[in-house]
């Protein structure tokens, strides 16, 4: 009778925090070392989609679902709009060994796909542990170490996670932004046909680019958007230079104030002028920021794709994706703001509008990608919003012609 091996393998990652703990566990994805926030993600499925996630940029994921990787990985699933650029998000931290891929549309083995994307992980970690660590405490900076020979300094790991600097007043939109204006015409993926391609296109949107995700770009297609993306960077002239119909302000990473800098002058520019204006995410609270509003940094973050949220404007509660790490600090928006939305888990902003002007914006990612489709409305409601406006200065052009 031969006696079992109970040795432990040696770790092959370490996970270090900023105030010393060392976690032990084993790599994946790419060797070496990557630093960010902690954060953690309810979803339980979409796990490309969000380590694709330029909001995610900074950070490292930790997955409270235990089994990510099992259904392997697709070129379809990427949200980053240039899929050959590095991803936004520094590492990923995960329950379970991966297991070989079990779905239809994988075409490779996820560890396979982190290590192409430059994606560092550490698996075998307690995670619910490291989720309620979080809860209790807040996002810590930390990063992941992966050697396959498990040699470490670890000293110099504890002092190296110590000096990261906090999220706080970090503009992290440069590395994710576009570098020059495109245009976007790719529809929803839909089964057996794939992604589509826009017909007719009555309304011109010009999306500023904070860090935008592809589904929110196909779902204003769909609605009939012909897209113009511009870089965060660019000014009020340059963005009704294209005489919008539109102006939508996207998702992105880091600290709103800081990012406000430059962005905020030329959205509170828009507005002014009375361009329709959808802002989601990054973009709401920017939105916030140029109307008067002012943001703050949460302790834990909302991130999931099963966050309860109501609106105000119907009574209704939708399941919502969210990403975010900072919030609107709802007392300070001006009196001609109202708050559409709340989230039902802890009471914080979700949504705004304005009350003289065709603006509005939620804290949340109606896109549903990955997430439910609860959302989707947001985007008939942005399109609807642009219609009335070309109506009345159709009938305003007409008035003042006036009868021939």
């Amino acid at each position: 009778m031969t006696t079992p091996d109970w040795t432990e393998p040696k770790a092959t990652a370490l996970l270090v925090l900023a105030d010393g703990t060392v976690i032990e566990g084993m790599g994946l994805g790419a060797e070496g070392k990557a630093a960010g926030e902690v954060c953690f993600n309810t979803a339980m499925t979409g796990y490309q989609e969000i380590l694709t996630d330029p909001s995610y940029a900074g950070q490292i994921v930790t997955f409270t679902f235990p089994h990510i990787g099992n259904v392997g990985a697709n070129d379809d699933d990427v949200e980053t709009v240039n899929s050959a650029a590095a991803s936004g998000v520094r590492g990923c931290v995960i329950k379970t060994d991966i297991s070989d891929p079990a779905n239809w549309r994988s075409t490779r083995h996820f560890d396979a796909w982190l290590k192409a994307r430059g994606i560092m992980g550490i698996a075998g970690v307690d995670t619910r542990a490291l989720t309620n660590r979080i809860r209790d405490l807040g996002m810590p900076n930390g990063l992941i170490a992966y050697d396959p020979e498990g040699n470490f300094d670890v000293e110099a790991l504890k002092a190296e996670a110590a000096a990261l600097p906090s999220m706080d007043g970090l503009d992290l939109v440069p590395g994710v932004t576009t570098g020059q204006s495109y245009t976007w015409s790719e529809t929803p993926w839909k089964h057996g046909e794939g992604y589509g391609v826009q017909g007719d296109a009555p309304f011109h949107v010009v999306a500023l680019d904070f860090g935008i995700k592809r589904n929110i770009l196909r779902l204003l297609a769909r609605e009939g958007c012909r897209i113009t993306v511009l870089p965060a960077t660019a000014t009020a002239e340059e963005i009704m230079s294209h005489n919008p119909d539109g102006l939508f302000l996207s998702n992105g990473p880091g600290d709103p104030a800081a990012t406000g800098q430059y962005s905020v002058p030329t959205i509170r520019n828009i507005v002014d002028q009375g361009v329709p204006t959808f802002g989601i995410c990054l973009g709401h609270q920017m939105l916030s920021l140029a109307v008067g509003g002012k943001t703050t940094k949460m302790h834990q973050g909302h991130h999931g794709a099963n966050h309860p949220v109501k609106d105000n404007t119907t009574g209704k509660v939708e399941i919502v994706s969210m990403n975010h790490g900072f919030a609107v600090d709802r007392d300070s928006l001006p009196p001609n703001a109202e708050e559409t939305h709340i989230s039902l888990f802890d009471g914080s902003n979700a949504g705004m509008r304005l009350k003289d002007k065709p603006v509005f914006s939620v804290q949340y990612h109606p896109e549903a990608s990955p997430g439910p489709q609860d959302s989707h409305y947001l985007f008939t409601r942005f399109v609807d919003l642009m219609r009335e406006e070309k109506a009345k200065a159709t009938a305003a052009h007409g008035l003042s012609h006036g009868p021939r």
